[in-house]
């Protein structure tokens, strides 16, 4: 009996409860509002962009000037700066030893040239005066025998050998005078004008390897371009800092306000921007505010499309007409937010 009814009764029971399962699985489609409205324009003819907040100054990439490790970072994200205000320093230990070293180099070469414009010292000149008056002295003394033997009449009281001997002794006294009398006017002349102009040259050679020293020192405090806000900072003490092209910006800042929409318009729809037409913009995801937007320029080379949405649909092989339109004072966005804009146009709608 039970086998007879309890097999058709739990294959009825199976039968209602996949199709219970099924019912259920099965998607209803249900009349509802997107969760956030879609954004709209107010134009007749409008032209739709993805727009890119940006500072009006364009976002500046801090760089170094050369490769080295990070001693101080002195800045912020946030903060306001003045133009030439520290951002970051590099280490410069061993610039500052050779500045030290260029000093004191400097130094030695003006002493020098010190030395040789105050020649000669005073105390310089009694003795070679007195040297110059003992060689005078000793002319005197050996022309004194000269004639002394010069004036014996006989020739069998004095050798011929002793005569010459005395005239020569006469010549070396002479030749000694004029010597010491030489010494004398070159020390009361002063240092020589080459020797001189050598040690001004040196003097200048030192103080153009000083300036030089501290122009490296000076690259190696990075400081602000322009007057702004800094946006990124990317980069810490203790980390290596690398010169040229890279990656990540160490330090990413741009004009306080300013803030700019860097609208790309589609290349074919590029024909349709008229210059100064008006253009509203609204914050992605926030359609229920929009601002309206002053133009500022376009930029007349087309480019490829770097500012991505993320939309499947999006093509990335776009090239984009960039028109560029600034934001009113006090707008709640920042720079970096992704943008809709709607700028106007007389050919029809988009």
């Amino acid at each position: 009996m039970l086998i007879k009814y309890g097999l058709p009764v739990l294959a009825a029971l199976a039968l209602v409860l996949a199709l219970v399962i099924v019912r259920r699985m099965t998607p209803h489609e249900v009349a509802a509002s997107p969760p956030l409205a879609p954004p709209s324009s107010p134009y007749a003819g409008q032209i739709g962009a993805t727009g890119l907040a940006e500072t009006a100054s364009e976002n500046i990439s801090i760089g170094v000037p050369v490769p080295g490790l990070v001693a101080q970072v002195v800045v912020r994200p946030g903060d306001t700066l003045h133009r030439g205000q520290p951002l970051l320093h590099l280490d410069d230990r061993d610039l500052r030893a050779e500045l030290a070293l260029r000093e004191a180099a400097l130094e030695l070469a003006e002493a020098r040239l010190e030395r040789l414009q105050k020649a000669p010292r005073a105390e310089e000149i009694p003795p070679v005066e007195a040297r110059v008056e003992e060689a005078r002295a000793q002319l005197a003394d050996v022309e004194t025998q000269l004639k002394l033997i010069e004036s014996i009449t006989d020739p069998r009281a004095i050798r011929l050998e002793e005569l010459e001997k005395r005239r020569r002794s006469v010549d070396v006294a002479a030749a000694r005078l004029r010597e010491a009398e030489a010494v004398l006017t070159l020390l009361k002349a002063g240092s020589w004008k080459q020797d001189l102009q050598v040690a001004e040259a040196e003097v200048q050679q030192g103080r153009r390897n000083v300036e030089r020293v501290r122009a490296d020192l000076s690259r190696l405090v990075v400081t602000a371009p322009i007057a702004g806000k800094v946006l990124q900072v990317n980069i810490r003490a203790g980390e290596y800092a690398p010169a040229g092209l890279v990656a990540q910006p160490l330090i990413l800042m741009g004009s306080d306000a300013p803030l700019h929409i860097r609208a790309d318009v589609d290349e074919k729809e590029a024909w349709r921007v008229r210059p100064g037409a008006r253009a509203l913009a609204s914050v992605r995801g926030n359609s229920s505010r929009q601002f309206p937007l002053q133009f500022v320029r376009i930029e007349p080379y087309v480019v490829p499309k770097r500012n991505l949405t993320g939309d499947a649909a999006e093509r990335v092989d776009t090239r984009v007409l960039q028109v560029i339109y600034a934001l009113p004072a006090g707008s709640p966005v920042y720079a970096g937010q992704q943008m809709d804009v709607f700028i106007e146009s007389a050919g029809g709608k988009n």
